[in-house]
């Protein structure tokens, strides 16, 4: 069965990437779409049978892969409940964002490369989360690496889908650098690189030391941070996330599938997998803490002052995988698989709920063109609010609960519990998060689907706007076909509420999405209403936890029971926060849609900085981007041109070329010329004869 879920999307993926000239289009979306589901459908009872607690760790043989001296990799599929979490998550998202790409990928003409690089995704995170090696382990990290950058510039022809698969490439290389460098000290701590075999030897290397850069360093921390920096650069952690809101320029099905199940939780999926590794390190765990912490605050930040669509999610994902991370860095890793298990559906029902609007919208991506749209497409309006009522945590305890409400209240409860100054940070930061997630998020919702449209007619609002505010300086990130009229405009960036209306739009009549795009928003939008409170028994309840993981993460049994004991008000932060986010959300969108340009103007610094991200892009542009261009310069004219070329090919050819000249010279034809020049070499001969 496992092999079945693993490699169909592999061969589905080659059938359509090879074939699908001969195949044409729509044999090519059957196949991969129906390996997805056959994988999906195989991947669930999998996932019951470890919380029935009628499985246990199984590893399955592929084939012999690596004999190096003592290096031996197998190549084998492991099967564990932290694995049979995963495959639900990986396949039945996949197989979702598959079928809904029938309907908005339907007048592509490279719908079977689109396909194709689809299940070559999923194939890779699939030989990710079963890896039984931590070079199988990489295969699978390099894969969806190497994937993404395809699906990320599928639209090759435009300049900034290139860019930023390019950018998401080189960044993770950075992250992956560090990863690799883990994988060699592991070994050549251990001697292998059998997860297994070295999680249960790690308690025995806690307080040795390793030589590193010509110092002496803890062994399991130097490790761990190694290893981390991987995960960092595949969960877009601060520092290394500077390629996730850029990955946008990929189709919106892309989006979702990145963002919500797969490449993103990549890292946090390492960490729990290695959880044994990272307790043995109070070092690593803090480290992962506040890292966590600090990309919670950060894109929650920024997130607030974005108004494309799309992006406003994308800084979204980034702050909850800072959610995941420093909940795995307090020791609550049931809670951190927990909240990826149920942000993978809300997010993947947000993203397609996005693609939905953009789809309706005619490829139009900024929330300030929106409004009215919940009569216009209400399937789509509905969903989108299943998944805004999941991701700002909306429920009553023991009562019922959007899924949020029981995964990043664990989280929140857990930080505190902890009773560390790492996790009293991560307490502190993760209930102000989430106040600014329930802003962004009902903002998102308010400029969307509620106010007057802004998208047709009082085309002199339009223009009255832009003169007065035409002086931002980001840009907008235009989702469309290359040869999309539309594409990549840059309005100004001031954020003005409500008051804008889209100049020239007209003729535009919002549509609901084909069927193909709403049966996958009414499946998720089943998983934002119902995955926590169906769920959360056997991720995070201290007894049922302990059964259900056995051994496939460190599971901290005390720090769940803590969890539950905190007092009433910590219980009550998260709702208390959410409620204060709607209530500021509805009053500058719907109440006083003038406030928010009020509040911009009157703190412009502060806007500018969450504006332009906290300047990393234009920090990382000076310290890196500017010098390598210079560097690239210098050896291009003056080390190529000005001196290989010089004296290289080009000299001998000017040296040669010379020579010709003046032989042609001396060949004239002429009698007396050549009798000359025999007269001269014969005095010359004759001159050296006497001399001598």
């Amino acid at each position: 069965m496992i092999l079945a879920i693993v490699f169909l999307p592999l061969l589905a993926s080659l059938v359509a990437g090879l074939g699908g000239r001969m195949i044409g289009a729509t044999a090519a979306k059957i196949v991969t779409t129906g390996a997805l589901f056959v994988a999906c459908a195989l991947s669930w009872p999998v996932f019951v049978s470890f919380l029935s607690g009628d499985a246990s760790a199984t590893v399955t043989p592929v084939l012999a892969w690596l004999r190096s001296g003592d290096l031996v990799v197998d190549w084998a599929l492991r099967v564990d409940a932290l694995t049979a979490v995963m495959l639900v998550v990986v396949t039945s998202v996949s197989a979702l964002v598959h079928l809904y790409s029938w309907g908005y990928m339907a007048e592509d003409p490279s719908q079977p490369r689109f396909f194709a690089y689809l299940s070559l995704f999923t194939f890779a995170m699939l030989m990710l989360v079963t890896s039984d090696s931590l070079v199988q382990m990489f295969f699978g990290w390099e894969g969806v690496g190497l994937a993404s950058y395809l699906l990320i510039g599928f639209w090759y022809e435009k300049p900034s889908a290139q860019a930023a698969a390019i950018k998401a490439f080189v960044v993770n290389r950075v992250g992956d650098f560090g990863f690799s460098l883990g994988i060699f000290g592991t070994f050549l701590v251990f001697g292998t690189v059998s997860i297994p075999a070295i999680l249960a030897a790690a308690p025995g290397m806690a307080g040795s030391t390793i030589g590193f850069l010509g110092g002496r360093f803890d062994t399991m921390t130097l490790l761990c941070l190694l290893l981390f920096v991987g995960a960092m650069g595949k969960s877009a952690q601060l520092g290394l996330h500077t390629w996730l809101p850029d990955a946008m320029e990929g189709p919106t099905p892309v989006s979702a599938l990145i963002h919500a199940a797969t490449m993103v939780t990549a890292g946090v999926f390492m960490v729990c997998r290695l959880s044994p590794m990272f307790v043995t390190s109070e070092t690593a765990m803090t480290v992962v803490t506040y890292v966590g912490a600090a990309t919670a605050l950060f894109a929650a930040t920024v997130g607030t002052t974005q108004t494309d669509i799309k992006r406003v999610i994308a800084y979204s994902t980034c702050s909850q995988l800072g959610y995941m991370f420093f909940a795995a860095g307090v020791g609550a890793f049931g809670a951190a698989m927990f909240h990826l298990f149920t942000h993978a559906f809300f997010k993947a029902l947000l993203f397609l709920g996005a693609g939905s609007v953009i789809h309706a919208m005619h490829h139009e991506q900024d929330m300030r063109f929106y409004g009215g749209l919940r009569k216009s497409i209400p399937l789509t309006f509905w969903a989108m609010m299943a998944g805004t009522l999941a991701i700002t945590g909306v429920g009553v305890a023991g009562v019922f609960g959007f899924a949020g409400f029981y995964s990043k209240d664990a989280i929140i409860e857990a930080s505190y519990a902890a009773g560390t100054v790492p996790g009293g940070v991560a307490f502190a930061v993760a209930v102000f998060a989430a106040l600014l997630t329930s802003f962004y998020s009902w903002r998102l919702m308010f400029l969307t689907f509620f106010g007057k449209p802004r998208w047709a007619g009082s085309e002199h609002i339009q223009h009255a706007v832009h003169d007065a505010h035409g002086h931002g300086h980001g840009h907008h990130d235009q989702e469309a076909h290359p040869e999309d009229e539309h594409a990549g405009h840059e309005p100004h960036t001031h954020d003005a509420g409500a008051d804008q209306v889209k100049h020239g739009t007209a003729g535009y009549h919002p549509h609901e999405s084909p069927l193909p795009m709403l049966v996958p928003l009414i499946i998720l939008s089943i998983g934002a209403v119902f995955a926590g409170i169906g769920f959360h028994h056997w991720f995070i309840e201290p007894e049922a936890g302990e059964i259900f993981w056995k051994g496939s993460l460190a599971f901290n049994e005390h720090l769940m029971h803590e969890m539950h004991g905190v007092p009433p008000w910590v219980k009550l932060s998260a709702t208390v926060v959410m409620l204060i986010g709607l209530a500021i959300a509805w009053y500058a969108y719907l109440k006083d849609t003038s406030a928010p340009a009020r509040f911009t103007a009157t703190f412009r610094v502060l806007y500018d900085f969450l504006l332009h991200k906290w300047y990393w892009d234009e920090l990382y542009h000076l310290l890196f981007v500017r010098p390598a261009f210079w560097f690239g310069r210098l050896f291009w004219k003056r080390g190529d041109q000005g001196t290989i070329d010089r004296f290289g090919p080009n000299g001998i050819a000017a040296l040669v070329q010379g020579g010709s000249v003046a032989a042609r010279r001396l060949q004239s034809g002429y009698l007396y010329t050549y009798a000359l020049v025999m007269l001269l070499g014969l005095a010359a001969a004759t001159t050296w004869a006497v001399v001598r």
